[in-house]
């Protein structure tokens, strides 16, 4: 892979391209493109051959008049002078323009789980650890959906407190394997309610009125590859390598926005009040706490599909183990999960005042 050791300064109206602007994160980041009202002078739709001479709708700032973008087929040639590229094409995909993009002087900020892990490519969620995203050499990772709305919630609470352990189980929405399983999640429901069949293809068994325990595939240890990525991208983002997770990821059938149950144990003797860790959490940025018993206030993916936050609730101590909470976790993660958190990045890279 070709690296630098400088760029250019990205300029205040810069030349996006979205690589994979037809699938579902990539409609997603043309449309959080538009919404934030990204500074572009220009936006490109790439995608492969079979979807040249379709068109996607952008109406943001560098839109042309039709509020159209023509797909274009994605070459190496397709990021000469680009200066942001947004990849939601598959890991083999980055990889393959990975060269293509830098050689070009573009910053790849890239969806995929191919360059995460890797030694100087800095892995960000703008409301942790900003900073890292001006250290690239080229190429930003954007981590796992379950692991950014993990972490934006663990890291107020490990400034307040070193974190010891932390155990998640995830529930992630069919549209965590694409547009492919937000519609099998669909079709097989209404199959199966008016008594036809609908056999898997997506996923590897039924998914209407059941959840499976594995998303990605196994390692040799029993877990599967998407909890070991919640696991050392976790560490990565929070900078904290000794802090011990564990996690269990299961696919449940729900369309849209993954949800988590989180258990924190703090490496500290004992916890502050829960209405000190409370008010941390709604103070930091990009969180909202729903949190009220009383009137059954709670995060859901019903709710909360469709917007920008990482929503909180069912905070409460852990008593079997010493300084530990319990929370619910939810976030839309097409949006916060995937899209909006590179166009976040995006943001970073702005000079300042954007």
């Amino acid at each position: 892979m070709t690296t630098r050791s400088s760029f250019s300064p990205v300029p205040a109206h810069p030349v996006v391209a979205v690589a994979g602007a037809t699938g579902a994160v990539g409609r997603e980041m043309l449309l959080v493109l538009e919404q934030l009202a990204f500074p572009a002078r220009e936006v490109r739709a790439l995608s492969s051959a079979r979807s040249v001479g379709t068109s996607v709708p952008y109406a943001g700032p560098g839109a042309p008049e039709g509020r159209e973008l023509p797909v274009e087929e994605m070459t190496p040639e397709s990021f000469e002078g680009v200066d942001i590229a947004l990849f939601s094409a598959g890991g083999s995909v980055s990889q393959r323009f990975a060269d293509a993009v830098v050689r070009a002087g573009a910053v790849m900020i890239d969806n995929s789980s191919a360059f995460r892990m890797d030694e100087g490519v800095p892995l960000v969620v703008p409301e942790v650890n900003p900073a890292d995203a001006l250290t690239h050499q080229g190429i930003i990772a954007n981590p796992n959906c379950s692991t950014i709305q993990m972490v934006v919630a663990l890291a107020p609470l490990h400034q307040l407190l070193p974190l010891k352990r932390v155990i998640a189980d995830t529930y992630q929405a069919a549209s965590g394997a694409g547009a492919k399983g937000m519609e099998e999640l669909y079709e097989q429901s209404k199959a199966l309610l008016t008594g036809q069949d609908w056999p898997p293809q997506t996923f590897a068994y039924q998914i209407a009125f059941n959840v499976i325990p594995q998303i990605d595939v196994f390692l040799d240890d029993g877990s599967t590859k998407e909890e070991w990525k919640m696991v050392v991208e976790t560490q990565k983002i929070l900078h904290a390598p000794e802090v011990a997770v564990q996690a269990t990821c299961v696919r449940v059938p729900v369309l849209r926005s993954h949800s988590e149950a989180v258990h924190v144990q703090f490496d500290a003797a004992e916890l502050p009040p829960l209405a000190d860790i409370r008010a941390v959490l709604e103070a930091a940025p990009g969180i909202v706490v729903v949190d009220d018993p009383q009137t059954l206030s709670y995060p859901m993916p019903i709710d909360i599909s469709g917007t920008d936050a990482i929503y909180v609730g069912r905070l409460r101590r852990d008593p079997t183990v010493d300084a530990g909470i319990s929370f619910w976790v939810v976030a839309d993660q097409l949006r916060k999960g995937a899209a909006l958190n590179a166009v976040q990045i995006a943001q970073l890279l702005l000079p300042t005042g954007q």
